[in-house]
């Protein structure tokens, strides 16, 4: 560890610990290499001194990684993330047709591959992860794991206990589970549902708890989340219009991370939403339809994992974010060419585009 004078800094450093505001906003994430425009900002905040990691602590980093063969380091980097989520993707798929056949649920399995998962869960960033798949099937399927994912973080950030972790998980991942009691024709339908298909769909979340109930492997709030995910607090929502008081803390978790990938994902139907507008969606929700503790905590969370993201702008610039102000997670500061875009007062932009 070494302390360093931000005017003694030189290009290439790497930022030992987070660089937080006066106020105690995270400016720069540690292990952020320093450039011209990290020492822009860190001069702007006015910030005098930073820890760096030491070229010492460095080089003997790089020939402990040096050590590892190449299909060791790939092994552990995202392609075991992404064969993992497979995996799961495909474990679902087949029990959609086990329910068919009135088969039991595979429970261990699916815990079992979830812990596969969960092993790597730093891999997995919701903003910028987009699984590719060609129909409205696979939509749902992947939307169900990722939802899983996200419910499983979200449960972790608001704080309920690790003996709930995988139960939440089982919730997102099989909150849709009632879809096999749906016709095909009018769960795939392409165009516009009538109000009576859009009434046998909505009988899904019946179906789930249905369907659930027996486990008694799952705890309550798995079985209540497939049956409340779509209720909202201010009564709304459905199939019973129960009020937030009614409502079980996972449905109210699941509902935040299904809404989010609902409208993240390429639907076959539709073009995806930006990540940020649709956080933004659901900050404005959380004003009566979703817990708003839960949705400030997961806005938060979310937009904490993105400095640093190159993001294209409505306008068609392309940029860099470089700060979150605490009050506006989903309006970044962005660099765009030696230039500051605050979009906390810039309001007629906003981020169209995650940039891989």
């Amino acid at each position: 560890m070494v302390s360093v004078k931000v005017d003694q800094l030189k290009l290439g450093d790497k930022l030992l610990e987070d660089v937080l505001t006066p106020l105690g906003s995270t400016l720069l994430l540690k292990e952020k290499a320093i450039t011209e425009r990290e020492l822009e900002i860190l001069k702007a905040f006015m910030i005098e001194e930073v820890e760096i990691v030491s070229h010492q602590s460095e080089e003997r980093a790089s020939k402990e990684d040096d050590s590892s063969t190449p299909a060791t380091k790939q092994v552990g980097q995202a392609s075991t993330f992404y064969s993992e989520y497979e995996k799961m993707v495909e474990m679902l798929r087949q029990l959609s047709h086990l329910i068919t056949a009135s088969q039991p649920i595979p429970l261990m399995d699916l815990r079992k591959q979830l812990n596969n998962i969960f092993d790597r869960i730093g891999e997995y960033n919701l903003i910028t992860f987009t699984p590719a798949f060609n129909n409205n099937q696979d939509y749902m399927l992947h939307k169900s794991v990722v939802t899983s994912l996200t419910s499983y973080l979200l449960a972790q950030w608001v704080g309920l206990p690790q003996k709930d972790w995988m139960q939440v998980a089982l919730a997102g991942l099989l909150m849709d589970i009632g879809n096999v009691k749906i016709d095909s024709d009018i769960l795939n339908k392409p165009g516009k549902l009538t109000e009576q298909e859009k009434q046998i769909i909505k009988k899904h979340t019946v179906y789930g708890y249905q369907i659930l109930r027996s486990i008694t492997a799952l705890n309550e709030g798995v079985k209540l989340a497939a049956l409340q995910h779509h209720e909202r607090v201010d009564g709304s929502g459905y199939p019973n219009q129960f009020l937030g008081s009614q409502l079980h803390p996972y449905s109210k978790i699941v509902a935040i991370a299904d809404i989010y990938h609902a409208m993240t994902l390429n639907n076959v139907y539709r073009k995806p939403i930006s990540p940020y507008l649709v956080l933004e969606q659901i900050q404005s929700d959380a004003f009566g339809k979703l817990e708003p503790s839960y949705v400030r905590t997961f806005i938060a969370k979310v937009a904490n994992f993105n400095t640093g993201t190159k993001v294209k702008l409505s306008d068609g610039r392309v940029g860099e974010i470089v700060f979150f102000e605490r009050d506006h997670p989903t309006r970044p500061w962005v660099s765009v060419q030696n230039t500051i875009v605050n979009l906390t007062i810039e309001r007629s932009l906003h981020i169209i585009e995650i940039i891989q």
